[in-house]
């Protein structure tokens, strides 16, 4: 069995620390200025100024920003993800840390997250296409039936209520020639398209697993929960694997995220730990 005996353990090393903390903060600030909560369903621009700024958004989305690539993953929706994700970062992180010193980890960190936010775009942009392609259809051709399956289908804007909606559709039928009343369909249902790829993404569990895969590739004997970490880690990739392919409704985990992530840990930890001596001489 693979040991990690490093010269100079510690427990709480000074990058893992500094993460926690800034996580806590976040999350504290989250709370303070009223979008902690992440509601499925809800509009973004109900999530308040934080979420909206730095929480991660479809790359079509009005609120989208280049920045939420590393932001997202110093936020999280409520206390238990954070809770899990810090204690995650902390078993497998500290043991990288020690290994790898603190700049290398945290190279490796931000990396992780940086491929976990670009695999959750780009399954967010894939799973998002019919959408786009109904709402481009619509505006070429605005007919009355595809008007109310497509509000139906995909929901109205938090500024419309059901009855408005629904007013939207009557009118629409009466006076589908009409240019205001097109106007006011066609706001309506670019309104809904950005509430629908607006939903915002937060949290650091595509970096957490990128360090939970690394820890497979550099101690895969190591027991987790009493199984082999080769054995767990490769079975954690691909239940996420499979249930993002699965898209089950009212599943609101970035599973592609948590892959992303994984992937990065495992190309990374598999290239250094191959590649530098110095590196190896932990084995």
């Amino acid at each position: 069995m693979n040991q990690f005996r490093p010269g100079s353990f510690q427990v709480l090393p000074v990058i893992i620390k500094n993460l926690i903390i800034i996580n806590v903060l976040v999350f504290l600030a989250q709370q303070t200025f009223g979008n902690g909560g992440i509601v499925i369903g809800e509009s973004s621009t109900q999530f308040g100024f934080i979420s909206d700024t730095f929480a991660l958004h479809h790359i079509l989305s009005p609120l989208f920003k280049p920045w939420q690539l590393i932001t997202h993953m110093f936020m999280h929706a409520g206390f238990g993800h954070l809770f899990f994700n810090m204690f995650a970062l902390w078993m497998f992180g500290s043991v990288l840390e020690n290994l790898w010193g603190p700049k290398r980890f945290l190279i490796f960190y931000l990396i992780c997250g940086l491929g976990a936010a670009v695999l959750h775009i780009a399954s967010m942009y894939y799973d998002s296409s019919g959408l786009i392609t109904e709402f481009n259809n619509l505006k070429a051709n605005l007919n009355p039936d595809a008007f109310v399956r497509f509000v139906n289908k995909y929901g109205y804007p938090p500024e419309y209520t059901y009855n408005e909606a629904n007013a939207v559709a009557t009118e629409l039928r009466a006076n589908v020639n009409n240019f205001e009343v097109q106007n006011e369909a066609l706001k309506l249902i670019a309104s809904s398209t950005n509430m629908y790829i607006s939903f915002p993404t937060v949290g650091a569990s595509g970096a957490v697993f990128g360090c939970l895969a690394a820890f497979g590739i550099i101690y895969p004997n190591h027991l987790i929960y009493f199984f082999p970490a080769k054995y767990v880690v490769p079975f954690l990739i691909i239940s996420e694997l499979l249930a993002g392919f699965q898209n089950t409704p009212g599943d609101n985990v970035a599973r592609f995220a948590h892959v992303g992530g994984a992937v990065m840990g495992l190309i990374l930890a598999y290239f250094w730990k191959k590649n530098n001596r110095q590196f190896k001489r932990w084995y």
